[in-house]
């Protein structure tokens, strides 16, 4: 090999020492695409503009202090060094440090609206309005394709059945995105569609969020005549838009937690008094049935002719009084009357007879009333007893529910439980008849 040849290893590697040395510690402004991550945790793209590339590659070590999501597309200042692949002859940046391009002028852009719109009021907690405790329909600013809307419905429909919601589909980034906002704040306060309001977008770099932080955004917000969370970017992100609003939520499901909280602690205390009440009932039941076990066992719902038998001898010696009195007020009547006949026989006979026919006649009259009266009397009284022995009568306490239950091998009455075995076979007298029952089970209270 003539000495003045190289090899393609002895040329690449001539030019990696010429590069290397030569290009220390360089930045380079331009924009990232063919970006690729790598599951090592480094990161590799292209950093092109209008006429050139070049490729970069972000190590893991490094690529943790960047503060920011790398999207293609992003406009960025790398810092590094150039280095050579010898396997593919390509040469690279090994970028040390990665940038936002133009962070330093939106940051001082977004501090002097900031102190604007602070010295305007517009941050005035005071001002601040009130979130409906209940809604009935929710609006919600953001772009229809991205997560934002679909976690705030997942967090509705878990947890806020029945709810209206009125998406307003908005560009969040980029051109003219904030006037798509700021219209839509606005069309919403025009026809009063909705009690409480959402914006917002998910994370992203200052730029993502730059249409928050416009005027005119806030504008929109602080004019609202409905109540607007502000749920921009990740808990870490803040916008103008989260200072104007009534509530900064610092996710969109954040967001929608808190349009349901009221209602959320509404169902939990109804849920505490539906327990408290089961409680209480379940104590009075428990109560009810001690009573019913002790009335079940009181002696006078064991046997009816216990319940009933001071009443029959009651009865029985009132009977007799009667049937006694009746007896001798008829005795003595009849006691009158043969004397007065007796007396007038002895006296003249027309006269006498005349008489004693009136007397008699008056006597007769006045036996009747006073048997009448008395007949009354005693026949009063034995229609209330009457009365009282049906109220007492067992079949009409067998008509109001009650049984009485009777052994099917004597015939005798059951008092308690102790009588009573399991396969054992009853009769249960009831109002209109018998029914025969087997004991499947014996509960002692």
């Amino acid at each position: 090999m003539n000495e003045n040849t190289l090899t393609v290893s002895q040329l690449t590697y001539t030019i990696k020492n010429l590069l290397e040395t030569r290009f220390l510690n360089i930045k380079v402004q331009g924009e990232i695409t063919n970006l690729r991550h790598q599951s090592s945790g480094h990161i590799y793209f292209t950093l092109k503009d209008k006429d050139s590339q070049i490729s970069c590659v972000l190590f893991k070590g490094a690529a943790k202090s960047v503060n920011t999501t790398l999207n293609s597309g992003d406009s960025v200042i790398v810092e590094g060094e150039i280095t050579v692949y010898p396997p593919r002859g390509n040469y690279q940046i090994i970028v040390r440090k990665l940038t936002p391009s133009g962070v330093g002028d939106l940051l001082l852009k977004l501090h002097q609206l900031k102190e604007k719109l602070k010295l305007k009021g517009w941050f005035n907690p005071a001002l601040k309005k009130t979130l409906p405790k209940l809604p009935k329909r929710i609006g919600v600013v953001t772009s229809p394709t991205g997560a934002v809307i679909q976690d705030i419905l997942n967090v509705l429909k878990r947890r806020f059945a029945n709810f209206n919601l009125i998406l307003n589909p908005v560009k969040v980034q980029g051109d003219n995105a904030c006037i798509e906002i700021a219209q839509a704040i606005n069309d919403f306060n025009k026809y009063n569609l909705v009690d409480v309001l959402i914006i917002g977008r998910g994370g992203g770099s200052l730029e993502d969020l730059w249409p928050f932080n416009e005027e005119i955004v806030a504008k929109a917000i602080f004019e609202s005549k409905i109540p607007i969370i502000s749920a921009v970017g990740h808990e870490t992100d803040y916008t103008i838009a989260d200072f104007v609003a009534d509530i900064r939520a610092p996710t969109p499901s954040a967001a929608a937690e808190i349009v349901i909280s009221e209602k959320t602690e509404l169902i939990k205390t109804l849920e505490n008094y539906s327990q408290a009440i089961q409680k209480n009932l379940s104590h009075l039941i428990l109560g009810y049935k001690k009573d019913l076990h002790f009335f079940k066992k009181h002696p006078l719902f064991s046997s009816y002719e216990l319940l009933l038998s001071e009443k029959w001898q009651m009865f029985d010696e009132i009977k007799n009084q009667i049937d006694l009195s009746i007896k001798q007020k008829f005795e003595k009547l009849n006691s009158i009357f043969f004397a007065a006949k007796k007396e007038s026989n002895a006296l003249s006979p027309i006269m006498q007879f005349s008489f004693a026919k009136q007397k008699l006649e008056n006597f007769s009259n006045n036996l009747k009333i006073s048997w009448n009266n008395l007949f009354k009397s005693k026949t009063d009284n034995f229609k209330k007893l009457q009365e009282l022995i049906n109220i007492l009568n067992p079949n009409n306490l067998l008509k109001k529910g009650y049984s009485i239950l009777f052994s099917e091998k004597d015939n005798s009455i059951i008092l308690s439980t102790k009588q009573l075995s399991e396969g054992e076979k009853v009769i249960a007298q009831i109002s209109d008849g018998k029914i025969k029952a087997t004991i499947e089970k014996v509960e002692n209270s």
